[in-house]
């Protein structure tokens, strides 16, 4: 390539600057300071791309429900994104299927699967994490988890083996997504001996695998989850990152590991000048959720991506986890054009405050039939009572003991399929869709708008990704040469949406 010109403060030559910021493959020269080149894929830590054999330190997220598709999964890989499939919701059919298909399209290119936390059927959760050994599955991103369960840490531990180089080599990989420091913690340190040991005694692991497992983080990603769609704390990035990244270090200086894990980061990250702060803050890499559900490639419907492209930053709103209702979890999900966050708390509400269906008041009890269920508690029941006697039986007799578990398992019905209307993008049931969103979208929305990734249709899942990491690179320059003492005015750094052809050429 023809290195770019030389820019004279003396001149105040804008679109000069611009012109030489935009042209990531080339140094940028003003008045004797110099920024090298630094394309997308040099962002980030080189030790994730490497170890996951990807272009760039960029990851997508697994959305669940099948949101975060096989397509999605498909066109990731391919544009050297490390993506997973989103499994979670899913029977474990549906998994295995993906399981499979992702296999034969994508061969060895790296992807992985989501393996989350089930706190109401462990059954699960160690059903999940077997049919991941039994097929080969080498990677998982570990969500919703606030302790250490005997199915991930059997899942990171099987297979380990003494390396002739004296490492321990670990071939299942654990991307584990935290938002608190506590069970951060735990994913950045061995598993415990005492869980480490009964898996041993138990089957699950041998003797030296059990034993090896003291010399590797339960995992070798760490992702800091700040304020996100889905499950979240809604913790500022700003501060959530810095505090997990110091504790990684901490933990490594008090108990050194040949390999500590990496700290990645999510929530929030839609647009370059997200992603170019996220990686100057230190993460070894990014992770997008809510902006690709509104991609084409997404499992979602047309109509829930449409709501996704209307989002403002302030149109997001908590309300009840389906997974963890009874505890009180609370997920983000998109507020605008749906009814969802305040039909969910209303049922919130009545179950704190009632026993029993046959407690609820009169009056609740005629309009949540009427506008949430459109049927009678009853014979909502019958519906729920169907479904758990082939998923989990063990539900149904609780719930015939204990009738607030019962008025459990009916409010969640609802709840679980209010996403399931949104991604079938169910006309009749607009106002109920429940569909996870952060405030991400927003600002990606507000990038985006003026520009031709405006319209949904034109919204996929590697473009989007690679417009913001080549944004990011640019915005990373600009900032370079500001902390070199050259003024660079805003305008010079702006990176709008390139369509396809135009990347390829600022990118390949």
């Amino acid at each position: 390539m023809t290195p770019s010109p030389a820019v004279s403060d003396a001149t105040q030559d804008l679109a000069a600057l611009r012109a030489a910021l935009l042209d990531v493959r080339n140094p940028v020269r003003v008045s004797g300071a110099e920024v090298p080149a630094l394309g997308p894929e040099a962002l980030g830590d080189p030790e994730f791309r490497r170890e996951h054999g990807v272009r760039y330190a960029y990851a997508t997220g697994s959305m669940a429900n099948g949101i975060a598709s096989v397509e999605l999964v498909e066109a990731g890989a391919r544009a050297g994104l490390l993506s997973f499939f989103g499994a979670a919701g899913l029977s474990l059919e549906r998994v295995e299927a993906a399981v499979e298909r992702l296999r034969d399209s994508l061969g060895e290119r790296p992807h992985g699967f989501n393996l989350i936390h089930s706190p109401s059927d462990p059954a699960l959760e160690s059903a999940l994490a077997e049919l991941y050994l039994r097929r080969g599955v080498r990677l998982v991103e570990a969500s919703a988890f606030m302790d250490l369960t005997p199915a991930i840490v059997r899942y990171r531990l099987s297979g380990l083996r003494r390396a002739p180089d004296g490492r321990v080599a670990a071939p299942n990989k654990v991307v584990a997504k935290v938002s608190r420091a506590e069970v951060a913690e735990k994913f950045l340190r061995p598993a415990p001996e005492s869980l480490r040991r009964e898996l041993a005694a138990a089957g699950l692991i041998t003797a030296d695998e059990a034993e090896l497992g003291a010399e590797v983080p339960m995992a070798q990603d760490v992702t800091v989850e700040a304020d996100s769609g889905g499950h979240t704390d809604n913790r500022p990035l700003v501060t959530l990152l810095p505090s997990i990244v110091d504790l990684r270090d901490r933990l490594q200086a008090e108990s050194p590991l040949r390999e500590p894990a990496r700290v990645g980061a999510a929530g929030g990250i839609a647009a370059p000048a997200a992603a170019a702060a996220t990686y100057l803050m230190g993460a070894a890499y990014v992770m997008t959720g809510s902006v690709n559900q509104a991609c084409v490639e997404s499992g979602t419907s047309e109509a829930t991506r449409r709501l996704l492209a209307q989002a403002g930053p302030a149109d997001t709103a908590m309300a009840p986890a389906a997974d963890m209702f009874e505890m009180g979890v609370k997920v983000q999900v998109l507020k605008r054009g749906t009814m969802f966050a305040m039909r969910a708390a209303k049922l919130y509400e009545l179950y704190r405050a009632h026993d029993s269906i046959e407690a609820l008041p009169a009056e609740a009890r005629r309009q949540i039939e009427r506008d949430m269920f459109r049927e009678s508690l009853d014979a909502a029941w019958e519906k729920t009572r169907a479904f758990f006697l082939t998923r989990d039986p063990s539900q149904v007799e609780r719930a015939e003991r204990q009738p607030k578990h019962k008025l459990a398992l009916v409010f969640r019905a609802y709840l679980g399929q209010a996403s399931r209307w949104a991604n079938a993008g169910a006309p009749d049931r607009a106002l109920d869709y429940q569909i996870w969103c952060g405030p991400a979208m927003g600002a990606f929305n507000d990038w985006a708008r003026g520009s031709f990734l405006a319209e949904p249709r034109e919204r996929r899942v590697a473009l989007v990704a690679r417009n913001i990491l080549y944004g990011a690179a640019v915005l990373t320059r600009a900032h370079a040469l500001r902390a070199l003492g050259v003024r660079v005015p805003p305008s010079a750094a702006r990176v709008e949406p390139l369509p396809e052809a135009a990347l390829a050429l600022a990118l390949d």
